[in-house]
């Protein structure tokens, strides 16, 4: 009955979110009917516990990011730099390729370290007006952008600086670069049948005489450059440039310059307890603000007369969407803390480690609870806190590296994790805006093709030994 409740919980919640009703009211509801139906007597003290409390700590990690994403995605929207980068990739690389075109920003965007969900507030200006100028179908955007940004740059190419290829190093005392050969070939196959998929859909849609969308219809459309000409190329592009750059010089610097953690007393009345910082838990996130307050700057310094004019309407649009992504996922962050301390949560998690073979065991458990929790880094942390010693034991026994241990955990964590309840896939819907039913059966491809993915990796390690 534990099981049947988590279940059902996770059911209702995927549902709701496919027919477009509200995560940040139902991801609590769905979470508290199965603390209902487990043990009405913790309702209440594990929704402020741990439902809220979870929810809360992800807003105050990660909102500021939203927010100057949001910000920086706007600004490069309105300065008309989207379409000047997009009229110079038509003229390079035609717009046929223009899904091609996006899977590569976003791909170098999330290898050079940019958070995912900035990617999508700073692509989707590009994305909207290449698609546009190509006559593709709007509801592709989201598809094309998931295959560059939440797939094999997120976890499968080797040295990927995004959290579900650093998680894996603590347990097996690996580094990002582990099993090179493995992801990168993980990697090829993802783009390969990934692109595959998606321009077999652009020219079905070509075909059937689809255009990009009614303009009367559409939601969250970029607004129209108003500006009298349109800036150079690299002008254009020196934002992102500047963005990932000082993303990682910023990584580097920032644990030097305030070392493992910081403490300061604040200037109050009476006898204050000293602030402490860690730094080291937080570091990776200042860089991303930095680099964002960097990219934001240098829009400004390159562009401030044409932003000027529309900066206080678009700054509010942009925080107004902030504000819906962030608690979106927040509330999605809330329900997989609940689910996961709940008793079928753990018969699940028992269950899989029932499968014999140490790899298929391991990706199907990551996979698996990243499903479940709706997010890659969590399925990925539950999993390996748990069961990390277990699988060690297990490859160890087969002769099997502990870098192809992390490569596998890694691609699998980013497989099924990307469900309708999956916090990135709402903000991708509600950035592009687009709905699940308009837009989620390509994500979902993608979804089914980075899972493929993860057997590939096992098989080519099983039949030829590579690393």
């Amino acid at each position: 009955m534990s099981l049947l409740i988590v279940l059902a919980a996770l059911g209702f919640l995927m549902l709701v979110a496919y027919r477009g009703h509200s995560v940040i009211l139902f991801a609590p509801v769905a979470a508290m009917g199965a603390v209902l139906l487990t043990d009405p007597s913790l309702v209440a003290p594990m929704f402020t516990g741990l439902f809220m409390d979870k929810m809360v700590g992800f807003l105050k990690l990660y909102f500021p990011v939203f927010v100057l994403g949001a910000v920086f995605g706007k600004l490069i929207e309105v300065s008309g730099f989207s379409r000047a980068i997009v009229a110079a990739t038509i003229r390079v690389v035609g717009a046929q390729r223009a899904i091609l075109s996006i899977v590569v920003v976003c791909a170098l965007l999330t290898y050079g370290g940019v958070s995912l969900f900035v990617v999508v507030f700073a692509v989707y200006p590009f994305a909207a007006e290449l698609f546009r100028q190509g006559n593709i179908p709007k509801r592709l955007i989201p598809g094309t952008i998931a295959l560059g940004a939440f797939t094999f740059t997120m976890d499968a190419l080797p040295g990927s600086p995004q959290i579900q290829n650093i998680i894996p190093t603590a347990f097996f005392g690996t580094d990002t670069w582990a099993a090179p050969i493995l992801g990168t070939l993980g990697g090829i196959f993802i783009l390969a049948v990934g692109m595959s998929w998606l321009e077999w859909r652009r020219r079905k849609a070509l075909h059937a005489g689809e255009g990009y969308g009614d303009p009367a219809t559409l939601a969250n459309e970029p607004a129209a450059f108003t500006g009298d000409s349109l800036a150079h190329p690299l002008i254009a592009l020196l934002p992102l440039v500047m963005v990932g750059v000082s993303n990682l010089l910023l990584t580097q610097w920032i644990p030097g310059w305030y070392g493992a953690s910081h403490s300061f007393v604040p200037a109050v009345v009476g006898d204050p307890a000293p602030v402490v910082q860690e730094v080291a838990r937080i570091s990776a996130i200042w860089a991303v603000m930095g680099a964002l307050l960097i990219g934001i700057l240098t829009v400004l310094a390159f562009a401030w007369r044409t932003v000027a004019a529309r900066f206080a309407e678009g700054s509010k649009a942009a925080v107004g969407g902030a504000l819906l992504a962030s608690m979106n996922t927040a509330s999605e962050y809330g329900f997989g803390a609940v689910i996961a301390a709940l008793p079928g949560f753990l018969l699940v998690a028992n269950a899989l480690s029932a499968i014999p073979d140490p790899l298929v065991n391991e990706a199907v458990t990551v996979t698996a609870l990243a499903g479940i929790t709706g997010s890659a880094s969590g399925g990925l942390s539950i999993a390996l806190a748990a069961m990390a010693e277990s699988f060690i034991a297990n490859a160890q026994a087969a002769g099997i590296p502990m870098e192809v241990l992390h490569r596998v955990a890694s691609m699998a964590s980013g497989g099924m994790d990307t469900l309708p309840h999956n916090g990135a896939v709402i903000t991708l819907l509600a950035v592009t805006g687009l709905t699940h039913r308009q837009a989620y059966g390509d994500i979902f491809a993608i979804t089914i093709i980075k899972t493929l993915a993860v057997f590939v990796v096992i098989t080519l390690f099983y039949v030829t030994g590579i690393v």
